[in-house]
């Protein structure tokens, strides 16, 4: 099924939406109609392996590759996972699970997809007839960076280069993106906030005249961010094998609905689960989990979307984000698929202006939508009391989300099966991780990789090798520069 801009600009085919990353007007890619697969197709699902089941998602969504080459990409991608099933479900006690996401080299939720995209960008180019470079460019809040670089690191006929908040990812984010090896790997720390990161790679997708100039140098410019539907698409995969793993256990009867709790910061994540809904997945609530950056929160109680706020750093750092981009996919389906009034409220966004969606459309949204936030301190309480009741130990984000489930099913007496999606290792947060267990003082003086060799020990766990060798690691990558100059920065950089 060919794909459409949000923002009116034509139809584009997967393998072209790939390449371009975001439409010519500037929308975002949707697809034309929704696939549904029937309650017996996802029954069916239960007995599949994660690979199979991805391949059936994808086959739905990106209609010009084919089913072979799918099974191969897939294949290939999710050779180098660490478990059984890719993203496996864990039960915390009857009704409440937990889809892990992490198991991939970087650790976090985005190697599902990234470590698929490098390969359907290169079967992409060979669909289009590509021969120039490709150019990908990535904002990242933390986790994007490293699994983008880690997926595009020495692919033929790319260069990859992330850009990324100076104080606002972790230590571990930080370490894993300046010491990435790869003669086509770049990386550029932005004086800001993810969103001036963000914002600064949009205006270089906009700009006609670094268009000029990167085709004059031969290379042509994509994304690796979820704005990019080939990082979206491989996202709806893991909720029908979620729910398929749910089936296949005797937890979840086949047809019965399951809801499911999602961290959230750019949207993407929670948007691959809606249309998992729209695609025929019985899904039930949608709990839109954010941390102080609770703009989200605020739009899904009011209807009104307003950045205006003070920018808040927190321990859940891939979540400090007031602009969440894809949510302009959902809005697109809110309002009809009037791409005039999408384009109304982005412009209104993008001149630091709120919009208001409306009585109607709002009612239409938290009819499956609910959002909620924590703060820090709410957010360590989460991880030690999930520690101590399940022996289960949660990273910042996937806390955020825990405490969201648990305070909508406190306010409603909702006992319907749950899933919270969890996406990064609690050792990717090793300081704030062991604050929550041990107490601010236990960790004082302690760096992050001493914070996780003490919870390795108390836990019975072992330090993920990826993790404790990066003080060891050189570094590679040492730009910081303000937001105005990346596209000066970006082509000095460029041999």
């Amino acid at each position: 099924m060919p794909l459409v801009s949000t923002r009116g600009g034509g139809e584009a085919s997967a393998s072209q939406a790939v390449l371009r990353g975001m439409a010519p007007d500037g929308g975002l890619y949707a697809p034309r109609a929704f696939r549904a697969f029937s309650p017996r197709d996802i029954e069916r699902m239960a007995l599949q392996p994660y690979t199979a089941r991805a391949a059936r998602v994808l086959e739905a969504l990106l209609d010009d590759y084919g089913a072979a080459e799918i099974a191969e990409c897939v294949e290939a991608a999710y050779a180098r996972f660490d478990a059984p099933g890719v993203a496996p479900v864990r039960e915390l006690e009857a009704g409440t699970h937990v889809l892990e996401l992490f198991h991939g080299p970087t650790l976090a939720f985005k190697d599902v997809a990234l470590q698929l995209l490098p390969r359907l960008t290169r079967l992409a180019m060979e669909k289009q007839g590509e021969r120039r470079e490709l150019l990908v460019l990535v904002a990242t809040s933390g986790d994007t960076g490293k699994a983008a670089l880690e997926g595009f690191a020495g692919v033929p006929g790319t260069r990859c280069v992330v850009v990324y908040p100076s104080e606002g990812v972790s230590e571990a984010q930080r370490l894993q993106m300046v010491t990435q090896a790869g003669d086509n790997t770049h990386v550029i720390a932005v004086r800001g906030t993810f969103d001036d990161a963000q914002n600064g790679v949009k205006r270089i997708f906009s700009d006609e005249s670094f268009a000029a100039r990167m085709k004059t140098s031969d290379r042509v410019l994509s994304s690796a961010n979820s704005i990019n539907f080939g990082r979206l698409a491989p996202q709806v995969a893991y909720y029908f094998s979620a729910y398929a793993d749910l089936v296949a256990s005797g937890a979840l009867e086949p047809g019965a609905r399951a809801h499911f709790a999602v961290p959230t910061g750019n949207f993407g994540n929670i948007l691959a689960a809606e249309y998992a809904r729209r695609m025929g997945l019985p899904v039930g609530r949608l709990l839109c989990a954010s941390n102080s950056n609770n703009v989200l929160t605020d739009f899904l109680a009011s209807g009104v979307y307003d950045a205006r706020r003070p920018f808040r750093r927190t321990i859940s750092p891939s979540m400090d984000i007031l602009i969440s981009s894809n949510l302009e996919r959902l809005l697109f389906e809110l309002c009809g698929r009037d791409a005039g009034v999408v384009t109304g409220w982005m412009d209104a966004l993008k001149a630091g202006r709120p919009y208001d969606v409306g009585e109607e459309r709002l009612r239409a949204l938290r009819q499956v939508f609910e959002g909620d936030w924590a703060d820090d301190d709410a957010t360590r309480a989460i991880i030690g009391e999930a520690w101590r009741k399940y022996r289960y130990l949660l990273d910042p984000h996937t806390a955020v989300a825990a405490g969201a489930l648990a305070r909508y099913r406190a306010r409603t007496d909702d006992a319907t099966p749950a899933v919270i999606v969890s996406t990064a290792s609690p050792f990717k947060f090793g300081r704030d991780v062991a604050h929550a267990l041990f107490g601010e003082e236990a960790v004082r003086g302690l760096d992050e990789f001493a914070c996780c060799d003490r919870i390795a020990k108390h836990c019975g766990m072992r330090t993920p090798p990826r993790i404790a060798e990066l003080p060891t690691l050189p570094l590679r990558h040492k730009l910081c520069v303000d937001p105005g100059e990346m596209a000066d920065v970006l082509e000095r950089i460029l041999p």
